[in-house]
C-alpha cells in the first residue's frame, strides 16, 4: 500500500526547502513528504565550503544534472551544456553564493504586465527580508535581521574586486561608488560596489536552503527521500492525489525500475526546476497536444505553455593575466587535494580564507549612456524603447569580477588570472524545454535554449565587453589579456589582445574599434556565450490564454491539487542571479498554502 502524507514535494531544490521547512515547522501535525533525485548535502565539505564550487564542476560528482541543447542560429548551432543543481537544496547547495537582487520592477511586470496580483516587489521583497540575516550592518530598511540565510561581504582575499571599483570609480566619474548594490534604490544602480554572498562570516559556511530550512531545525513531521525520481503525477478524475517515483540510482545506471506510489492527502508540489517541472507535467499528459503526440503520452490537459518560455542569462568571462600581489582563488579552484589540504585547514580552524569567499567582490549593475545606446543602434533602440526606457531602475547588464580564470581550456596553464563577467540580464531571445519519450524520464530533453536568435541580446554583449576590457586594462594586477579568451581580431587592429603586459595609464585612451573589430566581437560571443546557470520560465505564471502553466496561486491551469513552486514559474526574467527569486517563491508559496490550507504561523514578515 502506498504511503500518504499531507503534502508531496517532487523535487527538493532551494524553493521546496523553504516552502516545506516553512510548512513543517508552522503545523506539527503536517505530514510532509520531499523527493529529491539527486543526493543529501548535509555537511559535506564541497557544498558548504563556498569556494569549492567551481572545483564541483571539475570532479565527477553527482551534484549536477547536465542538460544538453543545441543553439540555434544566434550561437552557429552549436551544442550548449546547462549544468543545474542536483542535491537538496538544488542550485543553493553548488551555485556561486552571489548575493544579488533583480530590480523592484521586475517583480512589479509580474503583477502589472503578467496579471499575477500578489506578486509585486511591495509583496516580495519583505519575504527576501524574512529570509536573510544580513550581516554587514544593522538597521538597514532594505534587509533583514532574524532570517535563517546569512549574508556577509569578504573579510579578506578581495584585492582583486576592490581594485575594480577603484579604477572604474576613477576613470567614470558619472559612476561613482556604492555600499550596497542591492537596496532596491537609486544607489544600487550604475554605481561600482562590492558584491555581498550568501556565506555567514562567522562561520564561512554556505547559506543553503537544505541546511537552514531542513537539516538544522530537524523538522519530524518531514520526510526527506533522496536518489528518487519523480516520474509523473498521479491524478483521480482533475485532482491530483500523489506521484509515481522509481529509484534514481537503478534508473541512472540503466536498470529495471520498479515503480512506486506516494500518496497526498491534500496537495502535490511540483518543484523539480525549469527542466524537471516540465518534464513530470509533459509525463502526466499536461502539456501541447504536438509534444505529447509524438511522445506517446495521453492528453490529460491542453497546456501548450508547458516547456515553453525557457530564459536564462547570457554570460562570457573573459580573461587577465594576473600579477603576484593579486589575491585570487585560482588555486583552490584548480589546486589538488594535497594542494588545497591547507585550505582546507584554515577554513575548518575558523572559517576564514579561500574556501570562505567566491572569488566575486566588486561588480556594477549598469545602463548604457546616451552615447553608447548610439552604438548599440539600431539593433538595441526598439528594446530599449519598449522595455528599458519606460523602466528606469532596470540595469541592462551586470558586470563583475571573478579572481580566476574560470573557462575550460585544457592548454591554459596554472598561474594568477582575474576575470571581468558580464551578462545581460533580460535577454530578449528564449529557449524551450520538451520530453522526447513518455516512458523512459532519463531520455535526453528537446532543448533549445534560443541564445543570442536576437539581435539586441547581440548588441548588449559587444557593449559590455568594450566597457569590460577597459577597466579591467587599468587595474594594478593587470599583466595582459589571456588571448585565448578574447576575440580573434586582426593583427592589425588596434584592439588586437596580447600587446600589453601592464597596466595603462587610468587617462589613457580607449580602444577605438572598427567596423571588422565590432563583427569579431560578435563572433566571439555567438562562440563562447553559455549559459548563467539562471534556468527558469518553462511553467510560467501568466494567464492560461498567453501561454501561462500555473495562476497567480501557483495552480496548474485545468487540474486541482496541484501546484508549482520553483524558479520555472518566473513569467519573465529578472536583473540577478536567480537565487534571490528562488527564494522570494519559496517563501511565497508557503505563505499561499498555509493560506489555503489553514496553517498558522507562516507569515510575510519575521
Amino acid at each position: 500500500m502506498a504511503d500518504t502524507y499531507d503534502i508531496i514535494f517532487a523535487g527538493g531544490g532551494a524553493t521546496a526547502c523553504i516552502t516545506a521547512g516553512r510548512l513543517a515547522a508552522a503545523d506539527p501535525s503536517l505530514k510532509i513528504l520531499v523527493l529529491e533525485s539527486g543526493p543529501h548535502t548535509r555537511e559535506l565539505d564541497y557544498h558548504i565550503q563556498p569556494g569549492r564550487f567551481f572545483s564541483n564542476l571539475l570532479v565527477p560528482r553527482e551534484v549536477f544534472s547536465f542538460h544538453f541543447g543545441k543553439g540555434g542560429k544566434g550561437t552557429g548551432e552549436r551544442m550548449h551544456v546547462v549544468p543545474t543543481g542536483r542535491a537538496l537544496g538544488g542550485g543553493s547547495a553548488v551555485n556561486i553564493a552571489m548575493y544579488m537582487r533583480p530590480a523592484a520592477s521586475d517583480y512589479d511586470d509580474w503583477e502589472t504586465v503578467h496579471g499575477n496580483k500578489g506578486w509585486s516587489s511591495k509583496e516580495l521583497i519583505p519575504l527576501l527580508k524574512k529570509a536573510e540575516t544580513y550581516q554587514p550592518g544593522p538597521n538597514d530598511p532594505a534587509h533583514g535581521y532574524s532570517g535563517p540565510l546569512k549574508i556577509s561581504f569578504a573579510q579578506a582575499n578581495y584585492n582583486v574586486g576592490e581594485e575594480l571599483i577603484n579604477v572604474a570609480t576613477a576613470i567614470e566619474k558619472d559612476h561613482g561608488g556604492t555600499n550596497d548594490l542591492n537596496n532596491f534604490t537609486e544607489e544600487s544602480l550604475n554605481k561600482w560596489g562590492r558584491v555581498q554572498r550568501y556565506i555567514d562570516i562567522k562561520t564561512g559556511r554556505r547559506s543553503d536552503t537544505a541546511h537552514h530550512y531542513i537539516y538544522n531545525p530537524d523538522h519530524k513531521n518531514l520526510t526527506v527521500l533522496t536518489r528518487q525520481k519523480v516520474t509523473r503525477v498521479i491524478f483521480e478524475g482533475k485532482k491530483a492525489v500523489g506521484v509515481e517515483y522509481i529509484d534514481d540510482v537503478v534508473g541512472r545506471s540503466k536498470g529495471v525500475t520498479e515503480k512506486i506510489v506516494a500518496k497526498a492527502s491534500r496537495l502535490v508540489v511540483l518543484s523539480a526546476g525549469a527542466f524537471g517541472s516540465p518534464s513530470i507535467l509533459e509525463r502526466s499528459g499536461i502539456g501541447a497536444a504536438s509534444v505529447l503526440k509524438k511522445n506517446g503520452v495521453e492528453q490529460f490537459v491542453d497546456l501548450p505553455g508547458v516547456g515553453e518560455n525557457y530564459m536564462d542569462h547570457n554570460v562570457i568571462f573573459t580573461p587577465y593575466n594576473a600579477s603576484e600581489e593579486a589575491e585570487t582563488m585560482d588555486l583552490a579552484f584548480r589546486g589538488s587535494a594535497e594542494e588545497t589540504e591547507p585550505l582546507a585547514q584554515q577554513w575548518i580552524k575558523g572559517g576564514k580564507g579561500l574556501l570562505a569567499n567566491n572569488g566575486v567582490d566588486g561588480a556594477i549593475k549598469l545602463r548604457p549612456s546616451a552615447a553608447e545606446l548610439k552604438t548599440m543602434s539600431p539593433a538595441f533602440d526598439e528594446r530599449w524603447k519598449s522595455y528599458y526606457e519606460p523602466r528606469p531602475d532596470k540595469p541592462v547588464m551586470l558586470m563583475a569580477t571573478i579572481a580566476a580564470y574560470v573557462g575550460l581550456n585544457p592548454e591554459v596553464p596554472r598561474a594568477k588570472y582575474y576575470s571581468v563577467a558580464y551578462f545581460s540580464l533580460h535577454p530578449v531571445s528564449t529557449g524551450r524545454v520538451h520530453i522526447t519519450s513518455g516512458i523512459d524520464s532519463y531520455s535526453p530533453l528537446d532543448f533549445s535554449p534560443g541564445f543570442l536568435e536576437n539581435p539586441a541580446d547581440v548588441a548588449i554583449l559587444r557593449w559590455s565587453y568594450k566597457r569590460a576590457r577597459e577597466v579591467a586594462r587599468r587595474m594594478k594586477y593587470y599583466r595582459g589579456e589571456l588571448v585565448v579568451g578574447h576575440p580573434q581580431f586582426s593583427k592589425n587592429s588596434a584592439a588586437a589582445a596580447g600587446n600589453e603586459t601592464g597596466p595603462v595609464p587610468l587617462d589613457a585612451p580607449y580602444i577605438q574599434y572598427t567596423e571588422e573589430d565590432d563583427k569579431a566581437i560578435d563572433e566571439y560571443h555567438r562562440q563562447n556565450v553559455e549559459t548563467t546557470w539562471h534556468s527558469i520560465g518553462t511553467c510560467a505564471m501568466k494567464p492560461r490564454e498567453k501561454g501561462g502553466v500555473v495562476d497567480s496561486k501557483l495552480n496548474v491551469y485545468g487540474v486541482t491539487n496541484l501546484k508549482v513552486a520553483d524558479c520555472s514559474i518566473t513569467p519573465g526574467n529578472v536583473a540577478a542571479n536567480t537565487y534571490s527569486t528562488a527564494i522570494a517563491i519559496g517563501e511565497k508559496a508557503a505563505v499561499i498554502i498555509a493560506e489555503e490550507l489553514g496553517i498558522k504561523g507562516v507569515s510575510v514578515r519575521p
